[in-house]
């Protein structure tokens, strides 16, 4: 199993929504309405922030590579 569905099964339908439609905006490069931010200590990496749901991504290029979906805890920005 995938790191990111094992993220996606532990979180509720209604955080699931929340997660699809970040990542539609994401994929359509409309993130105007979107919280990110760029991580310290990294270039490339950044997070969205929707609630207790956060979504850790790295940008190369066009390309976007998802690292991290996860509800917010001390541990949620250390990979």
């Amino acid at each position: 199993m995938d790191k990111i569905d094992k993220a996606l099964r532990g979180l509720s339908e209604k955080e699931r929504q929340i997660v699809r439609e970040i990542l539609i905006k994401l994929s359509e490069q409309n993130t105007v309405s979107l919280d990110i931010k760029k991580l310290k200590e990294h270039t490339d990496v950044f997070r969205i922030r929707k609630g207790h749901v956060r979504i850790i991504y790295r940008v190369d290029g066009n390309a976007i590579f998802l690292l991290s979906i996860e509800r917010r805890r001390e541990d949620t920005y250390k990979f």
